[in-house]
């Protein structure tokens, strides 16, 4: 079989590392949320995430003077609010309102989580030494929430274009890590 050249903007596609998120903020007594699948682990103990936040965000400017965020992680039931809260602004409009979310408050950090999502990490921002060229902060995660009732969730992982994976079966290895 011959490959084909696949152009070097696309590349994201095929690597993309987790689930869809939505990322909540507060600031100014103002709770937003914003759509995000640019993340990745980068340490087990203490759990720190990377985060690409766009400059021309909301969320970047909040973050920053925060210092702090809860990534709420969304199952494939949540797909019209995933979406719909990528594609509106909180700069102008309150989504938690207008997409019917509950809010909970954190026990650590100042911003809401969403309670319903399956998993809610409470954050702080430790690191922001590649902000400036790279958009990346850098999260630690100081307290971590799951419904236990949720067994094997169907979390959705963006592939571009509108196009979405959701998580599919999983496959028990004999690897000695827990």
């Amino acid at each position: 079989m011959k490959k084909k050249s696949l152009p070097l903007p696309l590349v994201y596609k095929l690597i993309e590392p987790g689930p869809v998120i939505l990322l909540t903020t507060r600031s100014d007594g103002f709770d937003n949320i914003m759509t995000l699948s640019w993340h990745t682990m980068l340490d087990f103990a203490p759990p720190l995430i990377g985060c690409v936040i766009s400059d021309q965000s909301h969320t970047f400017e909040i973050i920053k003077k925060s210092r702090s965020c809860v990534i709420n992680i969304p199952t494939k039931q949540m797909i019209k609010t995933i979406i719909g809260c990528g594609n509106t602004s909180g700069r102008r409009v309150d989504k938690f309102e207008k997409f019917k979310l509950h809010k909970q408050e954190a026990s650590v950090i100042d911003a809401p989580l969403i309670e319903e999502c399956y998993a809610n990490l409470e954050c702080e921002v430790v690191d922001t030494k590649m902000v400036k060229h790279y958009d990346f902060f850098v999260l630690e995660v100081v307290k971590a929430w799951i419904d236990p009732k949720v067994k094997a969730p169907k979390t959705l992982h963006h592939r571009g274009n509108g196009l979405f994976m959701v998580a599919g079966s999983e496959l028990k290895n004999f690897s000695k890590m827990k």
